[in-house]
């Protein structure tokens, strides 16, 4: 019996980890991102303040950004930088959401 509550403890526990608080978007796009994003030489114009460049892009929608950041673009590395596909996707969420 001992052995089924430390299995159930530890199957909970492992539950729990895997449910990890989504990735701050402002916080991978200031560490990932910003650093070309925020420079008004950037190619095509697309620094986060140029809502004229961006806005075919929004008009892919979220996924096809997202799939492009994951998939990188010269001069882009594959993620931008970010760690994972949940930061890159909330980096893209947080530059959406920045854009409107």
């Amino acid at each position: 019996m001992k052995f089924v509550l430390v299995g159930i403890a530890t199957l909970a526990v492992l539950c729990g980890v895997g449910q990890v608080a989504a990735a701050d978007g402002k916080a991978v796009y200031e560490k990932s991102c910003a650093g070309c994003h925020e420079d008004k030489a950037m190619p095509e114009g697309l620094s986060l303040g140029n809502k004229a460049a961006w806005a075919p892009r929004l008009k892919q929608g979220s996924k096809a950004m997202v799939d492009t950041v994951i998939k990188g673009s010269f001069p882009m590395p594959p993620r931008g930088g970010a760690k994972n596909d949940a930061d890159a996707r909330a980096a893209v969420e947080y530059i959406i959401d920045k854009l409107k």
